[in-house]
């Protein structure tokens, strides 16, 4: 499932489930339970045959309630649980209550206060984070925050297993930010579907792998919820047997002066091997000579200012425009970029291109729908201040500010797509769409950190736009591509290897 989900979202659909009958509240914390315990066994295959101690860590809500369930199926398999509760048992609610009960039939509770005298002596070989899960509104302190801390390092220490339900106590599920204290997790189970705070903010660092456990509930997702970026799909991508070179479009990169083409060219590149038909370099006549003895399949054309780059835009077929990589930000740049966004096509803005239109407000007043900005952190801040400044600020209830609230509120005020470079990527639209690349974890792509690499995911988006696929769309492929690239290279990437890898990518979707 491609959804990232809130918290409430996720509430919403377990109260319709059960309000329609489909399913009881009791019926959905034992599914969770057992897909707890699931998982657990599907990660570490050696502790199904063997075993061991588990401590069991219960909240004051549902989450607290699962933890229940699983240390009762964990004894069950022979394994020796303890459990520790926060709060007291006569105050939890119904469903969780009702737990407890089944748990007491056999075992015992005794207060988290307790916790680190069950946590002292020989490790254990699991301990099970059911403290706060989703609901977390408030940072965690107090008995809870101490206990999170032992864990933590005990996992540090003695490599005991940490297990959490629907996600780390202390991390907002909305945000992915920590609230307090939290403990790190080496396997994370989710239940439905994902959240938005396994993939956001401290997601990395907060749990080593998650996995989502169906629990039996009907649910259709609808336009504001945020999505995983999927691989794109071939028939989007493919070129027909009697195709023409312009009807897969005619891409335009302005190029920086002497000494400044390399970005551009990058770009450029990066829009070929995406499937253009056409990619054209604009550059300073100072400049050709230098950029003509570098590439082949790209062409060329002078540019020497804005009158001449709005002479050559009258030619219809050239259908986006990719400025910005290595342009300058010299007297005469800015009206490049107005020139470009005149024509009211498809053009995507980075690197100076968007540190010109952060300085110029008319610039900014001119961006249009078919606009895709695609800002790193720093850029972003110059483009967006107040609104990074409420990211940056410390989160200090749930659910926190997140990326993509940030991104979102980003995209209606610039009334067009914006991307978010990072090792997670966000890219939204200006009607509130949202999708997240999650380069973390499994998917990790630690080599994109290179010099170059945004230049070409630039030129990738324009090329797509070329080819007739959406602002959003665009943003979207190319970001799965550039990523799957990245990886499929894998050590020692430059980013002239970016648009290299490219055909291999789209060969291993079926091209």
């Amino acid at each position: 499932m491609d959804e990232l989900l809130t918290s409430a979202q996720m509430r919403a659909i377990e109260r319709e489930a059960i309000a329609t009958g489909a399913v009881t509240g009791l019926e959905l914390m034992e599914r969770a339970g057992a897909g707890v315990v699931a998982a657990i066994f599907e990660t570490w295959p050696a502790l199904a045959s063997a075993p061991g101690r588990a401590v069991v860590l219960c909240g004051p809500g549902n989450n607290g309630g699962d933890g229940f369930v699983v240390a009762r199926l964990l004894a069950g398999r022979g394994w020796t649980v303890e459990v520790a509760l926060l709060g007291q048992a006569e105050r939890l609610p119904p469903d969780a209550a009702a737990n407890c009960a089944r748990w007491c039939e056999t075992g015992t509770v005794r207060p988290l206060e307790d916790a680190p005298e069950m946590l002292s002596g020989p490790p254990p070989a699991l301990v099970v984070d059911a403290l706060f899960g989703t609901g977390l509104t408030r940072p965690v302190g107090g008995v809870a925050a101490r206990i999170l801390g032992q864990v933590a390092e005990m996992r540090a220490r003695d490599g005991v297993r940490v297990v959490a339900v629907d996600i780390p106590s202390g991390i907002c599920a909305d945000s992915g930010r920590v609230l307090g204290s939290f403990a790190p997790a080496d396997l994370t189970v989710s239940f439905h579907a994902e959240k938005l705070g396994h993939c956001l903010g401290a997601a990395a660092r907060h749990s080593r792998k998650v996995v989502v456990k169906d629990i039996g509930l009907p649910h259709e997702a609808g336009p504001e919820v945020v999505r995983r970026v999927a691989p794109p799909a071939p028939s989007r991508l493919a070129k027909g047997e009697e195709a023409h070179k312009y009807d897969h479009g005619h891409v335009m990169v302005l190029s920086g002066g002497p000494g400044r083409s390399g970005a551009a060219r990058l770009a450029a590149r990066g829009a070929l091997r995406v499937g253009a038909g056409l990619v054209t370099l604009g550059t300073p006549p100072a400049a050709l000579a230098e950029v003509a003895a570098q590439v082949t399949a790209i062409m060329l054309r002078p540019v020497a200012g804005a009158g001449e780059l709005s002479a050559l835009l009258e030619d219809r077929r050239f259908n986006a425009i990719a400025l910005g990589p290595g342009l300058g930000l010299k007297a005469g740049h800015a009206a490049l970029v107005a020139a470009a966004l005149a024509t009211g096509r498809g053009a995507v803005l980075d690197a100076d291109a968007l540190t010109l239109v952060a300085r110029d407000a008319a610039l900014f007043a001119a961006l249009h729908g078919g606009c895709v900005l695609t800002p790193h952190g720093g850029e972003f801040r110059r483009l967006f201040p107040d609104i990074a400044e409420r990211l940056d600020a410390p989160a200090l209830s749930g659910p926190a500010f997140s990326t993509v609230d940030a991104v979102r509120a980003a995209a209606m005020r610039a009334g067009c797509a914006v991307l978010l470079k990072g090792a997670v990527t966000v890219i939204a639209g200006p009607e509130g769409q949202c999708a997240v690349l999650d380069s973390i974890r499994d998917r990790a792509a630690p080599w994109l950190a290179t010099a170059g690499a945004g230049d070409v995911l630039a030129g990738m988006i324009a090329g797509l736009r070329a080819r007739g696929l959406a602002p959003m769309p665009a943003a979207e492929a190319a970001a799965w591509l550039h990523a799957a690239a990245a990886r499929r290279f894998g050590p020692g990437l430059i980013a002239e290897d970016l648009p290299e890898a490219l055909p291999a990518v789209l060969r291993d979707l079926g091209l």
